[in-house]
Order: C-alpha cells, then sequence, then structure tokens
C-alpha cells in the first residue's frame, strides 16, 4: 500500500519488543550478545544481518534511518553525529588523493573549509562555480572529477539550484550528483527524484526541529553507502542512540511543522518586500526571486529561510539585531522558535570577504528561520527593530 510522507514519518516503526509498546523504547546499549560462537563468528562475517555494536548500527538509528530513506526515496542510509560528519565522511569515503570536486559556491562555510584548508593537504582539489552560473559547470569538469555538489536552496542567500540541470551533466560524464538538502528537508524536496546519487541532511536543523540534538545523515544507492558505512565503521562519526530516538520521533510532526513554519516564512518574505528599511529580500517561493521557476519544479514549499539586507551596512545590522526582542539570537535554524543571525560575523564568518560577496553575504545581511510563533507577533519584532535601524 502506498503511504504518504505524514503516515510514513508517523507509522514506520522497528518491530514491538515482547513488552508491546506503543511507543519505541531506548536502547542505549553499546554491544548487544549472541546465542553462540557461531552466530557470533556468522554476524561479523555478515552472513546473518543483526546488530553488532552500536557504533555500527542500533535499532534507534536503524529506525530513523529507514524512515529517512522511505520520505527520500533512496535504497539504504547511514546515520552521523551531526550534519558535519555525513558532509566529511560521505565525501572521504568516496575520495582519492588526486581527485577533483565540481562545488557550487554557495555552501555552508564548514564545507568550504573542507574544501579550501584541508583536502588540499590530501590532494583534493575543488572548482566552484556560481548559481547563476551553472551553465559554466561543464566545462569546470577534469579527468580526475568525482563528483558534482550542490546545497539547494543555498545557505544563507536561499538560491535555488536546478537539480535536473546537474544530473544529466553528472550522468553525461559517469560522475555523481551530491545534494545537501538541508534547508528543504525530505517533506518539501526529494533530490533523488531529480537526479541526485546521495543526499545529505543536518538533521540538526528542521528534521529535529526544537534545537535538542546533533545529527546527520547520507541516503542513496546501496553501493554507495556501503562505501561510506565502511569508512564510517572504522572511524566512529556514528549518530548515538539517544539522538536517533529523539530525531525519529522529530520526524513525525515535520510535516506539520514545515507547513507552518513556511507558510510564517512566505507572510514575512512579502512584508519585507515592500519595507523601505530593507534593500533586498529574497524566498523561493516569491517571484521576485531569482530562481522562482526551479524552486517551484523542486519544491513543494519555498523552505522556512528568509533572506534580507537592511540599510546601512554593518551599522545597520548591528542596531537591527541589538533591538530584536521576541526573536532568537542563534546560529542554529530550523528551531521551533524563530532566529535571526548575521552570516557574515557567525556561520560564515571565516570566508575571506571577496568570497563572502560572491556568494551574496553582504554587512547587513540577516539570516531568518522562522518558527512556529505566530505570524503577527514575527512581524512586530522585526518591524520594531528595522525602525530603530
Amino acid at each position: 500500500m502506498n503511504k504518504h510522507f505524514e503516515t510514513i514519518a508517523v507509522r514506520d516503526q522497528i518491530e514491538r519488543t515482547g513488552n508491546k509498546e506503543h511507543s519505541v523504547p531506548l536502547y542505549l546499549t553499546s554491544g548487544f550478545v549472541f546465542d553462540d560462537a557461531e552466530e557470533m563468528r556468522a554476524s561479523f562475517a555478515e552472513e546473518k544481518q543483526r546488530d553488532l555494536y552500536s557504533r555500527y548500527s542500533n535499532p534507534n538509528t536503524n529506525e530513523f534511518i529507514n524512515k529517512v530513506c522511505k520520505l527520500e526515496g533512496a535504497e539504504a542510509g547511514f546515520a552521523f553525529a551531526s550534519g558535519m560528519a555525513a558532509v566529511y565522511s560521505t565525501f572521504a569515503a568516496l575520495l582519492n588523493s588526486g581527485d577533483h570536486i565540481v562545488s557550487a559556491r554557495s555552501v555552508f562555510g564548514a564545507t568550504h573549509g573542507l574544501f579550501t584548508k584541508y583536502f588540499p593537504k590530501w590532494n583534493i582539489e575543488t572548482s566552484y562555480f556560481g548559481v547563476s552560473e551553472v551553465d559554466t559547470v561543464e566545462s569546470l569538469i577534469q579527468p580526475n572529477t568525482k563528483f558534482i555538489y550542490c546545497e539547494t536552496p543555498t545557505n544563507p542567500g536561499v538560491d535555488v539550484i536546478d537539480m535536473e540541470y546537474l544530473s544529466a551533466i553528472a550522468k553525461k560524464h559517469n560522475i555523481l550528483l551530491i545534494v545537501d538538502n538541508c534547508f528543504a528537508t525530505p517533506y518539501l524536496q526529494n533530490p533523488i527524484k531529480f537526479g541526485a546519487d546521495l543526499v545529505i541532511h543536518s538533521a540538526t536543523k528542521l528534521i529535529d526541529g526544537q534545537g535538542r540534538v546533533l545529527g546527520g545523515i547520507t541516503v542513496g544507492s546501496n553501493e554507495l553507502i556501503r562505501e561510506i558505512y565502511l569508512f564510517s565503521r572504522l572511524t566512529g562519526p556514528s549518530m548515538s542512540p539517544f539522538n536517533a530516538w529523539i530525531l525519529s520521533k522529530s520526524l513525525e510532526t515535520l510535516a506539520v511543522r514545515a507547513d507552518k513554519q513556511c507558510d510564517n516564512a512566505l507572510k514575512l518574505a512579502e512584508y519585507l518586500e515592500n519595507h523601505p528599511k530593507v534593500k533586498w529580500v529574497k524566498y523561493p517561493f516569491l517571484k521576485s526571486h531569482p530562481q522562482y521557476e526551479i524552486a517551484k519544479k523542486q519544491m513543494r514549499l519555498g523552505g522556512t529561510i528568509v533572506s534580507f539586507e537592511v540599510e546601512n551596512g554593518v551599522k545597520g545590522g548591528k542596531t537591527f539585531f541589538d533591538n530584536i526582542k521576541l526573536c532568537s539570537l542563534s546560529a542554529n535554524l530550523g528551531d521551533s522558535r524563530t532566529i535571526v543571525t548575521h552570516p557574515a560575523s557567525t556561520t560564515h564568518a571565516k570566508l575571506a570577504e571577496a568570497d563572502k560577496l560572491a556568494v551574496g553575504i553582504t554587512a547587513g545581511m540577516v539570516r531568518c528561520s522562522l518558527g512556529l510563533e505566530h505570524i503577527d507577533d514575527i512581524i512586530e519584532d522585526i518591524e520594531q527593530a528595522l525602525a530603530a535601524v
């Protein structure tokens, strides 16, 4: 029977124990026991599929992985301690010294740090393309290119990249397309449907939705996930059972939360578009967004993030943040509470000024992650902070 997103998220669970619990229990155990020596041997030889050790798998992480796989349309996955653990482990498992990456320039600051600070030590190079320059992607591909990588919508500028276009190029050159789907979640967007080979999430964000735990996950084909699993089994970046239990529960309410937060985001974006103290505003489902048509093709709704620039540069931005009262000043996003962030001095602070400007991060830029408060209260707070600019 075909199930809708909401039903899968709520009803897909691991098997009940003999206690017949309705809610899945926590499996806080580092290891598992065996009936005899032969079962232990066969299990470690992978002749028998079962949990061996929680660094490899655990009933709670299994449930979380299985849910995300079904929601994303993937064959397999592996869950990590954080979103960046998922990013790094996915890359490290698949890359060899001498390989090359083609990446969108607009990526999370820590991902950019991997590309520029650490990968060059292992003779792995990265070529960047701008989100408005996807027609240059094919020209960047080299004989040693391993994959194309992008976030869509991007962090923090909420630009949108045509995944079908990138997938066609990747398939033509027999390389992979890897998509960070953190901003959209499996509810709003499914990159595999548009040709992605692997999908990465920082589950810390909207999947958790309440700013409680860290987590990451990569899903895709059995073959690719097998390589990532083997690397991660040795290096140990796996998700804790407790966090997996929290995140599996969080998926049950993702659709309800995202519907409300996306509605709040669109209303705030429409309000800001006509505000005299706002130089520009970007939100994928605003018709003024440069990739509006692509967003409508790829996404169910426009997401929960609105980016805008206040007047008067650094001074205007500081004044705005210092006058916020209801919204939270934090570097996180995807919370049930609305968060305003200054990317230039926080999440992307380590980027060179030229790199910030290249991806649209200006001194007065604000990234607003919409929560579940009433939209009138959110707008009232934003309005009084803008009035002080």
